[in-house]
């Protein structure tokens, strides 16, 4: 069986199919140019995170089909613990690697440690990212009226506007929209874009330039048990109630 260790030697660079969230999209164009040893890239949407079961019953599928593949040695899974969506996901064949992440924030922001530290300092921060803003996913004046025409398609008027009053209430408990970017080329336009949904929130705006090395060690193989959780074979990813957010149970 494949270890840690002998996955991610640098003298033997492990050869991958990558399952990825859409919101890394661009990050993940960036950072890997030139990576040879990633042999197939699939990216899903950004919407699935709506439905983790939905979420974890696409990315098995995934899992399981491509495990057909005999020119990789591992899978790796851009994603976090995403609501627990990624919960129960196991191979059947190749392992896969996923970073100890709650979410794509830890991701953006370098490591688990930098996001739990900010969270603290800024329990009412709103992150907004570059993919995140694109999908037009974050509180702002666009995302209302995007949501506006989505439920007038379902619902009656006054069912409308309950539901988006229901939502302006949960923007209420933030006060603060933090922009993070990977140095992708649309980071300024995306920062101004976040700029304006916080001037139209009345919130404060905070612009932070990320650390791409988790998600780059993630993308070339140099994966370490204090950062990424390997499941091997006959195992689980199962979450964890410490900081290690995820742990290898029996599947």
């Amino acid at each position: 069986m494949k270890t840690l260790k002998s996955l991610s030697s640098p003298c033997n660079q492990p050869r991958l199919a990558l399952l990825a969230c859409s919101v890394f999209k661009q990050e993940i164009e960036l950072y890997t140019r030139g990576a040879s040893h990633i042999k197939e890239t699939r990216f899903f949407e950004m919407s699935l995170h709506d439905r983790p079961t939905y979420l974890r019953g696409i990315l098995q599928e995934n899992l399981e089909s491509i495990e057909a593949r005999t020119d990789i040695d591992a899978v790796v899974l851009a994603y976090g613990l995403c609501g627990r969506g990624t919960v129960g996901l196991r191979p059947t064949r190749h392992p896969f690697v996923i970073p100890r992440a709650h979410d794509c924030i830890a991701v953006f922001f370098g490591s688990k440690e930098f996001y739990a530290k900010h969270q603290q300092g800024c329990p009412t921060c709103y992150y907004y990212t570059p993919g995140w803003n694109r999908g037009r996913r974050v509180p702002g004046e666009e995302r209302l009226e995007a949501m506006k025409l989505e439920l007038a398609a379902k619902f009656e008027p006054e069912e409308v506007a309950f539901l988006l009053t229901s939502e302006r209430e949960q923007w209420a408990k933030y006060d603060t929209a933090t922009y993070i970017d990977l140095g992708t080329t649309d980071a300024q336009e995306e920062s101004e874009f976040a700029r304006k949904c916080a001037t139209w929130l009345g919130w404060k705006f905070e612009h932070h330039h990320g650390d791409p090395s988790l998600l780059k060690d993630l993308l070339w193989g140099n994966w370490d048990a204090d950062r990424f959780q390997i499941i091997s074979p006959a195992m689980q990813l199962g979450q964890a109630l410490d900081d290690s957010i995820m742990s290898a149970e029996p599947a």
